[in-house]
């Protein structure tokens, strides 16, 4: 279940019960007329099953609340109520199958946007993959793909183009390039400085690194395990499973691949440097590809779902 707080000029407060009262799926709806103060209005407040949550927030901003007034949406985690277990029968769909398209591109919007912390994320997440790739160490490769935010931006450009949304493809696009090409010049620069130090070295470019070798040699494998996260990581942000995002950014190898990059051109190793972008541009584009397909899936198994329960 969705819980809704709206903020609804006086003027507007009929018809938007008349359409949450239409809509199947809601429950729990309450007006207190007056109560808010910024901007002025009513409060409504209303609970509506996950699979009727989109069209309900659709209708709502038709009505103009969002630039008059405010929608705020909650999960809700408990309901004990046999209203509330009325409306998920009554709703059509399957809460596990619905997409809340509003939610998912405001949570790409937010994830995605060109700030400083994105880039320090990223340029810290290359920096210690860096390290891994230099060590030949598996684990600080695990680590440094954990850290990356890189998938927002991704997912972000599938949403966008299933939406047509191209100020949003924008947005995500240029936080992705802007992005990795920050953290690779970054990355760069930290080697150079390691090497200074003694702590870097030619040799370590050119060892045979038997743990991290697949990073500059890409194959089909890593294009299908892209294509694989990709669906993964989709799925987690359209069914709220956060934590299935760990297992796609661990599974991917986007900022290694950055990362040996930027150490194999310091050290002017451009057949290792042309290797390792080709792995990055393969993951990239696996992920959105995949990404992409798995929404328009979503999208249609959604829409014949639900003709197929109003039917009956």
């Amino acid at each position: 279940m969705l819980h809704l707080r709206l903020i609804v000029p006086a003027d507007r407060t009929d018809d938007v019960v008349r359409t949450i009262e239409k809509t199947v799926g809601t429950t729990h709806l309450a007006v207190v007329p007056g109560a808010a103060r910024s901007p002025s209005g009513d409060l409504v407040l209303c609970d509506v099953a996950r699979e009727a949550g989109d069209e309900l927030i659709g209708s709502l901003r038709a009505l103009g609340v969002a630039e008059a007034g405010s929608i705020a949406v909650e999960n809700i985690d408990l309901s004990l109520s046999q209203r509330a277990e009325k409306a998920t029968e009554e709703a059509p769909g399957e809460s596990a199958d619905a997409v809340l398209w509003e939610h998912l591109r405001d949570a790409t919007h937010e994830e995605s946007t060109l700030s400083v912390t994105y880039v320090a994320f990223l340029a810290l997440a290359t920096m210690l993959a860096a390290c891994g790739v230099m060590l030949d160490n598996a684990i600080l490769i695990v680590g440094a793909m954990a850290v990356g935010p890189e998938f927002g931006p991704l997912a972000g450009i599938s949403t966008a183009l299933v939406q047509r949304a191209p100020r949003l493809a924008g947005r995500c696009l240029t936080a992705l390039l802007v992005g990795f090409a920050a953290a690779m010049v970054l990355t760069a620069g930290f080697a150079w400085v390691l090497d200074q130090l003694g702590l870097f070295e030619r040799a370590m470019v050119e060892a045979a690194r038997p743990n991290t070798a697949f990073i500059y040699q890409p194959d089909w494998i890593s294009f299908v395990v892209a294509l694989l996260a990709g669906i993964a990581g989709t799925l987690s942000l359209t069914s709220s499973k956060s934590g299935a995002l760990i297992g796609v950014a661990i599974s991917v190898t986007t900022v290694p691949a950055a990362a040996n990059a930027a150490v194999a051109f310091s050290y002017r190793d451009y057949g290792q440097t042309w290797g390792s972008t080709g792995q990055l541009l393969a993951n990239l584009t696996g992920i959105v590809l995949a990404g992409t397909v798995t929404l328009l899936v979503q999208k249609a198994l959604w829409a014949t779902q639900k003709h197929a329960q109003k039917r009956a």
